[in-house]
């Protein structure tokens, strides 16, 4: 070290370093079935041997939007749409579709209106029906209409308990 050249480590390393390897999981042979029986084969590491695919791009309108058969289609596969309308009835549907269907939602408008539409009804183009409630608050409320008051002392959460503690 006379020359004035200085190692960057003071101490000798004798064990080697430990490399981490790539991780190469297994890859399987996964035959892909489309919707219309078409198939193709793929590596994957998913060890199932065939897959069934219920919506690919033979059947979605975002890869085929000039098919008819895929238009204006709800896609309802697990029926939680039809259940929510058997609990609540239809009227939360949009009107577009009921007015092309050709109902008539005159009957539907409050009875201190005339017979004649005003501007603006038609200006909206009866696009909404005029006796359900705007918001939901407005639904809320009518609910809360009609229940009656309650009859008592109008006793708090935690006196009605002790009261109902006692009875026991």
């Amino acid at each position: 070290m006379a020359s004035g050249r200085r190692d960057l480590s003071t101490t000798t390393s004798l064990q080697a370093r430990l490399v981490q390897r790539p991780q190469r999981p297994y890859q399987f042979t996964q035959l892909i079935q489309l919707s219309d029986g078409s198939t193709f084969t793929v590596r994957t590491t998913n060890p199932h041997p065939l897959h069934r695919c219920n919506k690919d791009s033979r059947n979605h309108i975002v890869w085929q939007p000039s098919e008819k058969s895929l238009r204006n289609v709800e896609v309802d596969e697990a029926g939680r749409l039809a259940a929510f309308r058997n609990r609540y009835g239809r009227s939360w549907d949009s009107l577009a579709d009921e007015t092309s269907e050709g109902e008539d939602v005159t009957h539907l408008k409050p009875k201190d209106q005339t017979a004649e539409p005003s501007a603006n009804n038609a200006a909206i183009g009866n696009t909404r029906l005029l006796d359900s409630p705007d918001t939901l608050a407005d639904l809320l409320s009518g609910y809360a209409a009609k229940e009656e008051p309650t009859k008592g002392g109008g006793l708090s959460a935690k006196e009605q308990a002790r009261k109902d503690k006692k009875k026991k």
